[in-house]
């Protein structure tokens, strides 16, 4: 989307920047487009329906972009997508802006630490070694690993392992990271512990060639 064509939108009316928020819009790391999209959900109210078709119709720019921008914000930790039952058991998904009230309470009493304005980190390794850009499924999943308190530091750790297997996904990660919270594994030290006895267990065992085998029907028919 051009700069123009979104300043108009601005002049619209159909969305307002309140100036705390636009004050603050340089410690969101963002970009302006997705700064301006954040204020267009802003603008909509939380727990709005996540319908990309609606949402490009509204925003006047294509589903892509829209998809785009709500990948940054998760990333950022600006938004969640929340799933649903509806009155019919049917699922609905909305998006959430807590975490984004959230994140400006935190810089108005400057609580915020270089922990979490790095947490993006294992987002962008992710999307380097799968060379493609995150859904937002992939992105809640990520978030569930830290939610479940795989440190930055052993996610990027079952990446680099997947990758040296050949099995760059999501599923494979995931494996890796419950295998190893199963052995007690947290650590970047505890995973090259791990490797190295795994190393030397291979050491150890017999060569296919070395093992004797004895042919019993052979020594049966002799008798």
């Amino acid at each position: 989307m051009k700069y123009g064509k979104l300043m108009n939108i601005v002049k619209s009316g159909n969305i307002v920047i309140p100036t705390y928020i636009y004050k603050q819009f340089p410690k969101l790391d963002i970009d302006l487009e997705t700064f301006i999209f954040l204020m267009y959900l802003h603008g909509k109210g939380n727990d709005l329906p996540f319908d990309v078709n609606r949402l490009s119709e509204e925003f006047l720019t294509d589903a892509k972009t829209i998809m785009t921008y709500i990948s940054t914000l998760q990333k950022k930790k600006l938004i969640e997508i929340k799933v649903v039952k509806n009155d019919k058991n049917i699922m609905e998904e909305f998006i959430s802006l807590d975490m984004f009230y959230e994140k400006l309470s935190l810089l108005e009493v400057g609580e915020i630490t270089k922990k979490e304005e790095d947490s993006s980190d294992v987002f962008q390794t992710l999307e380097k070694e799968l060379n493609k850009q995150l859904s937002p499924i992939e992105i809640e999943i990520v978030k569930a690993w830290k939610e479940n308190n795989y440190s930055d530091e052993i996610i990027k750790e079952a990446i680099k392992e997947a990758v040296i297997n050949g099995v760059a996904n999501l599923r494979y990660i995931d494996k890796i990271l419950y295998e190893w919270a199963k052995k007690g594994i947290k650590t970047k030290e505890d995973v090259e512990k791990n490797r190295k006895e795994f190393r030397e267990r291979e050491k150890e065992k017999p060569k296919k060639e070395d093992i004797f085998e004895y042919n019993w029907l052979e020594d049966e028919d002799e008798e």
